[in-house]
């Protein structure tokens, strides 16, 4: 089946507050940059990589999907997808100035809406497409709840009415205050009012240095930490290392590691106990199962970081058995056809054709923004 017409879009969704903040971000609205790709039959694939909602790096985005990736996919078969990833990715103009970053998240927008439309052309959900759902049940752990922006009060209430309103036994917490004891007195009251049973995971979104991170591990041991996300700068291998084995706390990271080379990296170090790989960040779904791959030949759980808010990591959740769990944060659910949805803690398996990737003609209208200037 013929690629006929790439259609790149943005798009920019108020989340559910005014605001959010973790200890390097703060967002307002939640951006999807991506691309329709339609073929000559009309049959339409989506695909996008998830941004916080920035216009002018956004539109950078969409203008490496229009100008460098989809002169090189017009005409081609879109069942094609490892020789049209490999042509895309290895593109000697687009790989001279990419391999990361902007590039890198582009061939991931493209990625899925090819996965989305093979899995269409089959009449399968993309799981069943990918060889058929592995797991029965897949534990949802809430993140919306834990925002270092939340006053403490506020945190203490969200945990407790996730916990016991609405089934979840997975908590995340974001950490990351100048001086980490005050992480700690929000964490301890966390697990005060929610109990032992409750897994609670803390995220300090890269912020801290070792030393920082070693006196917070040492206060934090006693809460039982479920893991310690991206405690560190992102590409500091040695730093993650000495850190995982100065603890008894699970080390998580990924979701700014852009290629399989870079989780291979870690992995080969022993700097990652959790793997968080993200198709949005990643080549897109193909890059994606190589990683997931590499982190189940060594016995390590995969927990995907949701750039997609859910949508596709749900099917990848249920088909790849190195995965148990998937984040839940719900910003963006009402504008896809079929919704990620979470029900007593757990996801629901997605049923309809595709990679749960499709739009509402509503986000269009509501939530598009213009390409360029």
């Amino acid at each position: 089946m013929k690629i006929k017409t790439i259609e790149p879009f943005i798009l920019h969704i108020p989340l559910n507050v005014e605001s959010i903040s973790d200890s390097t971000h703060t967002i307002t609205h939640w951006g999807l940059a991506g691309a329709k790709v339609v073929t000559e039959t009309g049959l339409e694939g989506y695909g996008f990589t998830g941004t916080h909602a920035h216009l002018p790096s956004d539109r950078l985005i969409t203008s490496c999907i229009q100008d460098c990736y989809a002169p090189l996919l017009v005409g081609e078969d879109a069942a094609d997808i490892d020789r049209l990833w490999l042509k895309l990715a290895r593109y000697p103009a687009i790989q001279w100035v990419g391999r990361a970053g902007i590039t890198q998240v582009a061939l991931a927008a493209i990625d899925i809406a090819l996965w989305d439309l093979k899995a269409k052309i089959a009449g399968v959900p993309l799981w069943k497409l990918l060889g058929g759902a592995t797991s029965e049940k897949i534990v949802a752990y809430n993140t919306d709840v834990g925002w270092l922006s939340v006053p403490t009060n506020k945190l203490v209430e969200g945990c407790q009415r996730a916990v016991e309103q609405h089934g979840f036994t997975r908590l995340k917490l974001k950490v990351g205050h100048a001086n980490p004891f005050e992480d700690i007195q929000r964490l301890e009251m966390v697990r005060q009012a929610v109990g032992s049973s409750i897994e609670i995971a803390v995220d300090a979104n890269g912020k801290w240095d070792l030393p920082t991170c070693q006196r917070f591990c040492a206060l934090a041991e006693a809460l039982n930490i479920f893991w310690f996300e991206e405690p560190l700068w992102y590409d500091d291998i040695q730093s993650h290392v000495r850190l995982a084995q100065s603890t008894s706390i699970p080390l998580a990271l990924g979701e700014q590691l852009y290629t399989a080379e870079a989780f291979n990296a870690f992995l080969e170090a022993g700097a990652m106990q959790f793997v968080q790989p993200d198709v949005t960040r990643l080549g897109g779904i193909t890059e994606y199962i190589q990683v997931a791959n590499a982190a189940h030949a060594r016995r390590l759980p995969v927990a995907a970081h949701i750039g997609d808010m859910g949508q596709v990591h749900t099917h990848l959740a249920f088909w790849h058995p190195a995965t148990t769990m998937l984040e839940y944060i719900p910003w963006i659910s009402h504008c896809f056809v079929e919704p990620a949805m979470v029900y007593g803690g757990f996801y629901l398996r997605p049923e309809m054709p595709g990679a749960g990737s499709t739009l509402k003609p509503e986000a269009f209208s509501q939530f598009a923004c213009a390409l360029n200037k």
